[in-house]
């Protein structure tokens, strides 16, 4: 098992704390990035939104693109998982950047996250134009036909709905072989068909070892079919160890504690209006991003850690941890669950 982390671009992850003690700064992402290779992390993803969709609209957000490049140059061995948004990025730009943050890592470091947008007032605030749902995807199918072909070889001609290119050439190419890892989730018929197709791996909102055991299965049949190597398998989680029941019940209390006057809930409805999900989500849900608290990874050190194994055993290669406050937080797991699961290997 691997274990990532979301990079706290946004200050937090609690709809209703304002304040979680993890800025979102350049100074608190490179201590933080930093000390979680010390402690066992392996990765962290880079979320990429121009407005903070938890925090409200007006607090500050970090940009994923440059944070990431910054990052890059400041750790060793910690994997970058950008996310990108087809709508915000021309592949062909994107897929230069991408190549040189690449070699900035020496390569294996930098993967791509591709989110199809679902936020319309961020899109009109930024000038993009919002596309509907299956839309989106026909974009991102092509972005990536374009991003890979770049990567691959020169001399590339493409004429789709969305991009054209003539004798486009792209060097250096990326290090990383035979491409940079390229992540992506989603829920809905169309989502799963492209991800199957023609992303590396699928990431997964957190939910049961059992239920995330069922998508795995489908995903694999899917990607049989198109004749394809094995997916890696992500999910997202919020953990929170502790030693009692007593303690983790009251920290679940204090950060569920729902108040929809709150300045991230107006965006939380977007994103539910903006997208597929194959499960109705409740108000506790947005308390936490991402459906955190569905993996169930809450309780004493020997209870995470079965949880943990329940994943591996169905066939999850990565746990993508939120968790507050951040470096806190991350230092607990790493002690309590990570050093332990690594020591009995």
């Amino acid at each position: 098992m691997r274990f990532g982390y979301w990079l706290p671009v946004f200050g937090g992850w609690l709809r209703n704390v304002d304040d979680e003690r993890m800025e979102a700064t350049w100074d608190y992402s490179k201590r933080l990035a930093q000390r979680s290779e010390e402690i066992g992390f392996d990765l962290t993803l880079v979320a990429e939104l121009n407005l903070n969709d938890i925090k409200g609209i007006r607090a500050p957000s970090l940009d994923a693109w440059s944070t990431a490049a910054a990052l890059t140059a400041v750790t060793k061995s910690l994997e970058l998982m950008v996310a990108v948004r087809p709508t915000f990025h021309n592949p062909a730009l994107l897929a230069k950047q991408a190549a040189n943050i690449d070699h900035i890592g020496g390569g294996g470091r930098l993967s791509l996250n591709v989110v199809s947008s679902w936020w319309k007032d961020e899109a009109e605030k930024y000038a993009v134009e919002f596309e509907q749902h299956d839309r989106r995807y026909d974009r991102t199918s092509e972005w990536l036909d374009v991003v890979d072909a770049l990567w691959s070889r020169d001399g590339v001609d493409y004429q789709g709905d969305f991009y054209r290119l003539r004798d486009s050439v792209l060097q250096p190419k990326p290090l990383s072989k035979p491409r940079p890892t390229i992540y992506a989730g989603g829920e809905s018929e169309a989502a799963k068909e492209l991800i199957s197709s023609k992303c590396d791996a699928y990431v997964m909102h957190g939910d049961s070892p059992e239920r995330v055991g069922e998508k795995i299965a489908d995903m694999r049949r899917r990607r049989e079919r198109h004749g394809l190597p094995p997916m890696i398998f992500g999910v997202a989680g919020y953990s929170i160890v502790r030693g009692s029941e007593t303690e983790l019940t009251a920290e679940v209390t204090r950060i569920t504690d729902v108040q929809q006057s709150k300045s991230g809930y107006e965006n939380y409805q977007q994103w539910l209006s903006g997208t597929q999900l194959d499960r109705s989500v409740s108000l506790a849900d947005y308390s936490v991003s991402n459906r955190g608290l569905q993996a169930g990874l809450l309780g004493t050190p020997a209870q995470v850690q079965d949880q943990v194994a329940a994943f591996e055993r169905v066939g999850v290669n990565l746990l993508l941890l939120q968790c507050s406050p951040q470096l806190e937080e991350m230092e607990r797991f790493s002690e309590a669950v990570i050093t332990p699961m690594r020591g009995k290997t």
